[in-house]
C-alpha cells in the first residue's frame, strides 16, 4: 500500500510516501511560508522525485491536530481534496502521536509537547513496547507546570519531545529532574513520514474517515472564536 503522509500542524510542512516498511521518500521545509503555498508544490515535487504518480496511491494520512489551526484546516483540506479526487481511503493522525512516535525505539514513557502560546502546552503521553503503543494521557491543552506535576506521578524517566520540550525545559527539569530525557533536536520535527507511517497502519487494519465529517483536533478554540463569544455574552 503506497501512502502519502501530509504534516501541517506546525511551521514545518513535510510529506512523506512509505509502502510496506519502505520510506520511498520525505520532504520537509521549515523557511516561513505557509501552507497554502508550500504544501501542493511539496506533493508534486516529492511524486515526481520518486516516480510515483497520484494514480499509485492507495490511502493518505494526515496530521490531526493539535497544532496550528490555520495549518491543520490548509493540510486537511488538502488530504480530502486528494483522497475525494482519487477515491482512496484518508485517515487523520494524531499529532502528538506522530511525534511521540519518532521516539518509539527508546525504552522510556513518551511525553510529546507542543508550545500552544498562552502559556500552556498540547501534550499527550504514551508507552510504546514491541507491540505497538500505549496512550497513558490523552490529548489536552493545560499549563506546563500542571504537566510537569501529571508526568512526575510516573516517577519514571520520560522522554521530552516537540518545540514545548525545549521551550519550557527549565521546568521540566526543575520537577523532574534527571528523569526528564531530552532527544537531540532533529528528532523532534514534525515529520510527514511519521504520519504516513501510523496511517499506513490505520488503513491497513481497515480504518478510514469520513470526508464530510473529518475535522481537526483543535482541544481548545481559536482566538477568533473566544473573541466572538465574549463579544456575545456583553
Amino acid at each position: 500500500m503506497v501512502v502519502l503522509g501530509i504534516e501541517s500542524s506546525s511551521p514545518i510542512a513535510s510529506v512523506a510516501l512509505v509502502s510496506g516498511h519502505k520510506l520511498w521518500g520525505e520532504m520537509t521545509l521549515n523557511i516561513g511560508l505557509t501552507h497554502s503555498e508550500q504544501l501542493l508544490p511539496l506533493i508534486d515535487d516529492l511524486l515526481q522525485q520518486t516516480k510515483v504518480t497520484l494514480a499509485d496511491l492507495e490511502g493518505i494520512a494526515v496530521s490531526g491536530g493539535p497544532g496550528s489551526f490555520t495549518g491543520l484546516r490548509i493540510g486537511m483540506a488538502t488530504a480530502k481534496g486528494l483522497a475525494q479526487g482519487l477515491k482512496i481511503p484518508l485517515v487523520s493522525v494524531s499529532t502528538l502521536l506522530a511525534l511521540a512516535y519518532q521516539q518509539a525505539g527508546c525504552c522510556c514513557l513518551v511525553s510529546s509537547l507542543m508550545n500552544a502560546r498562552k502559556n500552556e502546552v498540547y501534550a499527550a503521553l504514551f508507552r510504546f513496547t514491541a507491540a505497538g503503543y500505549e496512550q497513558l494521557e490523552p490529548e489536552q491543552a493545560l499549563s506546563p507546570h500542571l504537566w510537569a506535576q501529571k508526568l512526575a506521578a510516573y516517577q519514571k524517566a520520560i522522554v521530552l519531545t516537540g518545540d514545548g520540550g525545549a521551550d519550557y525545559k527549565e521546568i521540566w527539569q526543575e520537577t523532574l529532574g534527571k528523569k526528564a530525557v531530552f532527544p537531540p533536536a532533529f528528532t523532534q520535527l514534525a515529520r510527514g513520514a511519521s504520519v504516513a507511517w501510523l496511517g499506513q497502519q490505520k488503513l491497513g487494519q481497515g480504518e478510514q474517515d469520513d470526508l464530510f465529517t473529518l475535522k481537526p483536533m483543535y482541544i481548545r478554540s481559536s482566538e477568533a472564536e473566544r473573541r466572538l463569544r465574549g463579544v456575545g455574552n456583553r
